[in-house]
């Protein structure tokens, strides 16, 4: 019985093996027509080519004095003032990060309402998170790096940045340090633009190599970023 058994398996599997074989070789052409389509639906979905900016980086000079409302924040907030020398200095500039860069700062442009920290604290700067909705220049640039961490762009390569603004005060911006050139993020603009075309003079930065600040191009600095 059990030879018997035996022998009636293997024909049975033998004349099975020959359909299998052919649904095998059916389903293996599906699968590689299945992967064309899917690759091939891929590209169709991507979207239109961005054009990059080319932004030269701003000149870096000797060590500068931190602003006093970004110390005393530093003592309430250690971890936004900390810099990891192991994260890359600048970023790569590519689509997917303009885009990024973009819809941050339009979101946070669009959220925050400003006021100034007179108003809004009764002082006349302090650098704080804007989660209440209100707040000034630093507060929107604060938020949008924190943002833009959340999705995996490392701090190190995002500065906060004092200039002299186009009305001759004091204002805050973001600095994105990229492959091609330092980007600014600005709650005064939608766009995404140069330092050179910005139409502001550049003071100084938050280092990359410490807690210390850098100068920028030799200006001269601000006592306060009290601009809305």
């Amino acid at each position: 019985m059990r030879y018997a058994v035996l022998d009636s398996v293997d024909r049975s599997f033998a004349s099975a093996r020959e359909p299998l074989l052919q649904r095998l070789g059916r389903g293996a052409r599906c699968a590689l027509v299945g992967t064309i389509l899917f690759i091939g639906g891929a590209t169709a979905q991507v979207g239109p080519v961005v054009a990059l900016p080319e932004a030269a980086a701003v000149e870096e000079g000797s060590g500068a004095r931190p602003v006093a409302a970004w110390t005393a924040m530093c003592a309430r907030m250690p971890a936004e003032c900390a810099v990891n020398v192991a994260e890359p200095a600048a970023i790569t500039l590519n689509s997917a990060l303009w885009r990024t860069l973009t819809s941050v700062n339009r979101r946070v442009n669009a959220r925050i309402r400003p006021i100034t920290d007179v108003a809004h604290w009764g002082v006349i700067d302090r650098w704080e998170y804007p989660d209440d909705g209100f707040g000034d220049c630093e507060d929107y640039q604060l938020l949008k790096r924190r943002m833009l961490i959340d999705r995996g762009i490392p701090r190190r390569a995002l500065r906060m940045t004092v200039v002299i603004d186009d009305i001759g005060e004091g204002h805050a911006v973001l600095m994105v340090r990229t492959t091609r050139g330092d980007l600014i993020l600005d709650n005064k603009t939608n766009a995404i633009l140069s330092a050179a075309r910005t139409g502001y003079t550049f003071v100084k930065r938050e280092g990359q190599d410490g807690p210390a600040w850098v100068s920028l191009n030799g200006g001269a600095s601000p006592v306060a970023t009290a601009n809305r």
